[in-house]
């Protein structure tokens, strides 16, 4: 199983506020970049129309990351993005960075660690003994998108942070563990359920006017419009040799995260020249704090 390489928050951290209207959102500052370059290159074809609808999204309000323009990956703890950084992700519990483009970072399809009582037990996953199925390399109980009614009244409370993240002033959403359905027993989970709930996700953040990221799962690259996903945020895919699997479907609109200097060589030697890549380390521990590692393929860090 692959490691996802990042520090979870607490399931304190899950308590946000219902959102404010959109126009606090536009009087927030969380945004200075409204815009975003084309898809070409290596795609082809494929890269050139995703760029296309790109365009569309924007016009219609909903702006996405400004391709290849400067990145950080702060899920561990916030800090003043180093210079040059035009994109952010946070967790959705913090605030935004003033003046530049923010992702909102949510867990979308676990609960957080501990956090199994805040949801209702019919929507944990569960195995046929009637036990909680676990992520156990995470400790997060997985929810059961299994059916319509279920993904419904699961996007109801996933749809509330992204609610927050809105009203905070972020301009993209990043709801993770689409890739649950890999590590849930076998055949308990299919990729149609994760499809069918990051649809509903993918509706509501439009409707906020934000753009949706798809979190890994090169398998599902291909189905980026079918679900509605407007950019790949993608961990490893030097390390993994995945990156030209999300370069056929997002075109330039992708966040790379690498934490090995393999992973980082591959991804800067293949794709550096068109889309966004970082070396983060894997706690994503603020600047100034023991272990802290930011790279890019320009030598920055």
């Amino acid at each position: 199983m692959r490691t996802r390489g990042f520090l979870r928050r607490s399931s304190a951290a899950l308590a946000v506020s219902v959102a404010l209207s959109l126009l606090a959102t536009a009087c927030s500052g969380g945004d200075a970049t409204a815009g975003a370059s084309p898809s070409a290159g290596k795609a082809g074809k494929s890269g050139e129309k995703d760029g296309e609808e790109a365009g569309g999204k924007e016009s219609a309000g909903i702006a996405l990351p400004p391709a290849h323009s400067g990145f950080d990956y702060q899920l561990g703890a916030p800090y003043p993005p180093p210079a040059g950084v035009s994109v952010v992700a946070r967790d959705h519990t913090e605030r935004p960075a003033p003046g530049i483009y923010n992702i909102c970072y949510v867990n979308a399809f676990q609960a957080q660690p501990g956090a199994e009582k805040e949801w209702d037990a019919d929507l944990l996953l569960r195995d046929g003994a009637g036990e909680v199925v676990m992520d156990e390399e995470w400790g997060e109980a997985m929810l059961d998108v299994r059916t319509a009614a279920k993904r419904e009244r699961i996007a109801r409370k996933v749809n509330t942070w992204i609610d927050a993240c809105a009203a905070k002033g972020y301009r993209a959403v990043d709801p993770d563990n689409y890739d649950s359905y890999t590590r849930a027993p076998r055949g308990l989970l299919t990729a149609d359920d994760a499809k069918a709930f990051l649809s509903l996700l993918a509706a509501h953040a439009h409707a906020k006017g934000l753009a949706i990221g798809q979190k890994n799962t090169a398998e599902l690259a291909p189905s980026r419009k079918e679900v509605g996903a407007d950019f790949a945020v993608v961990e490893e895919c030097g390390q993994y040799d995945e990156c030209g699997d999300y370069t056929a479907a997002f075109g330039d609109h992708m966040l790379v995260i690498e934490y090995t200097g393999q992973g980082m060589e591959r991804a800067c030697e293949g794709w550096g020249d068109r889309i966004d890549v970082v070396r983060r380390d894997l706690d994503l521990v603020a600047r100034g704090d023991e272990g802290y590692r930011y790279e890019t393929c320009d030598g920055i860090g």
